[in-house]
């Protein structure tokens, strides 16, 4: 009997054998996970509801030595949300529910905040609702800890704030559609496993794809998810979360082919409903944003493209489409480090290499003296948020940059630059409308509202100064309480998955550190009496101090 590890040499070699030069050069975007101690990725390439080339690269379990195919289960995280968001379509369709109802005649426990929220608001992340999974993290909850719906149901309940008044921004918020799935159970009287299982999956014969709303759950040919530890080694990452409707669907490249064709043939749902799902939603102010259904409309390349990607412990997956092209890939993989939207992309400019044109436009682009790079460089900080970036020269190029994440400003103006290799168009103009005439960093994205940064001069506090911030804080929100110490003459927060970095200074009574604003307010006595963090999703949460 031949050993797993033969076998997948004997599978690289049938692959090897029968391979094309086009699917070669796909291959070849893979090589680096396409081998037997590795985990990687499943691919399908698909054109007019056809397979014209499905694979598999790496292992699906490095334990059981099994490898990746499109046969393969993955957890394809947020992903999921088209799946959830056609389910409440559905509904609505049936009468058992409008997208205009306040979220408040399903899930009375939730507050009622100064503007109702509705479901089309949960639908385009325009509600305000701040995001459970940075509240779990702000509350010391680490990816090993379990807690439930009914806690995720708790916790939102609690909130007295949202990050904005409903329909003003589009903010990205697993909240939202966790809370579409509570609306399906409470609407339709099945879970959402149970009603898309009997709606779309069965309805697209998607036989291996369901919600995963049982961790425990046995789940035939699933890929294992997997990490680099800090050494670099392969470990499990895994979830032990139930919740589902932002995440959870388990699928495979294979039956995701079923799901692309309904996007033309409209066997679950029909053709208003497939419409509907791709309709950007609309801000108050009568913005069209990029995000639709579950779903990213947006361009690339110049062709229309309509996408959406997942992220969640050792698994991450995208799907694009080019409806009018009829061309789609998907990509799945099992490995955290791995970014299957960057893959699918080039795959996708393999076979549409003459409907694709090249991006940025080379010749838009504009070259700036390095003195009028140079006058842009600094610290700039946004006063609604509490974020920052540094702005910086390197070799040439103007570089923007927050602790483990860095992009290219190409220059189209002398005061207007655009974000090289971004997943959807980002535009950055500076000018001189800051605080007292400083400089100031517009950052604008499609479908989104612009973001307003002004460059300061970061001092630091004596350590005397620091002093007046150490103390307990606690948020009733959150049912957590942080400590803040001034050791060595810095100042740090000691709680459960708080950074081991110093608070950075930013502006007076504003620190920052990894990921995290944090605003310090005082009293009618100039006492500290209260802190706000800002970490991206989760806006302004309070903590009083004790």
């Amino acid at each position: 009997m031949r050993s797993a590890r033969s076998l997948f040499l004997l599978l690289a070699l049938a692959a090897c054998a029968l391979a094309d030069p086009l699917t070669d050069k796909v291959d070849q975007l893979f090589r680096a996970w396409n081998k037997p101690d590795s985990p990687g990725c499943a691919l399908g390439a698909i054109r007019n509801g056809e397979f014209v080339y499905k694979r598999g690269y790496g292992m699906a379990n490095l334990e059981h030595s099994i490898p990746l195919s499109p046969q393969s289960v993955f957890d394809v995280g947020s992903m999921s949300k088209q799946f959830t968001a056609l389910s409440v379509l559905l509904l609505a369709r049936q009468g058992k529910l409008s997208l205009d109802d306040p979220i408040s005649k399903y899930l009375p426990e939730m507050p009622a905040y100064q503007a109702p929220i509705t479901i089309r608001h949960l639908l385009h992340h325009t509600s305000g609702i701040r995001d459970y999974l940075t509240l779990a993290f702000l509350a010391g909850k680490g990816p090993a800890d379990y807690y439930s719906a009914e806690d995720v149901l708790r916790v939102l309940a609690r909130q007295k704030e949202l990050n904005f008044q409903p329909g003003d921004e589009h903010l990205y918020s697993n909240s939202g559609y966790f809370l579409l799935s509570q609306i399906v159970r409470r609407a339709s009287g099945l879970s959402l496993r149970a009603f898309a299982d009997a709606n779309i999956f069965k309805a697209l014969g998607m036989d291996h794809t369901h919600f995963h709303d049982d961790y425990t759950r046995i789940v035939k040919n699933r890929a294992t998810g997997y990490t680099r530890s800090f050494i670099g080694a392969y470990q499990l990452a895994m979830s032990n979360l139930d919740m589902v409707g932002d995440g959870g669907v388990h699928t495979s490249v294979e039956d995701l082919l079923g799901w692309d064709r309904n996007f033309y043939l409209c066997g679950a749902g029909g053709e208003d409903l497939i419409r509907r799902m791709q309709a950007p939603g609309v801000l108050n102010n009568g913005e069209t944003l990029d995000y639709a259904c579950g779903l990213v409309v947006s361009r690339y390349k110049g062709l229309r493209m309509v996408s959406h990607a997942g992220d969640w412990a050792g698994y991450r997956a995208e799907m694009i489409r080019f409806p009018e092209q009829r061309f789609s890939v998907v990509c799945l993989c099992n490995l955290a480090t791995a970014n299957p939207g960057q893959l699918a992309r080039q795959v996708a400019d393999l076979y549409l290499p003459d409907q694709l044109r090249s991006e940025p436009d080379r010749a838009a682009l504009v070259e700036l003296p390095p003195g009028q790079l140079r006058d842009k460089t600094g610290d700039y900080w946004s006063a609604a948020t509490g974020a920052t970036w540094h702005v910086a020269l390197e070799d040439g190029r103007l570089i923007m940059s927050v602790p483990g994440l860095s992009n290219q400003l190409a220059p189209l103006a002398p005061s207007r630059f655009q974000v090289v290799n971004a997943s959807r168009p980002i535009e950055v103009v500076f000018d001189a409308n800051g605080p007292g005439g400083a400089l100031r960093m517009q950052v604008s994205q499609e479908g989104r509202k612009p973001e307003f940064f002004s460059r300061v001069r970061f001092v630091s506090p004596k350590p005397e100064q620091l002093a007046d911030y150490a103390g307990e804080y606690y948020s009733d929100e959150l049912e957590a309480a942080y400590k803040l110490v001034v050791e060595e003459g810095r100042l740090y927060f000691r709680h459960r998955n708080a950074p081991n970095a110093a608070l950075q200074p930013a502006a007076p009574d504003h620190f920052r550190v990894r990921g995290l604003a944090i605003s310090f307010a005082r009293d009618q006595n100039r006492r500290v009496s209260s802190l706000s963090v800002n970490a991206g999703r989760v806006r302004n949460i309070r903590f009083a101090r004790r």
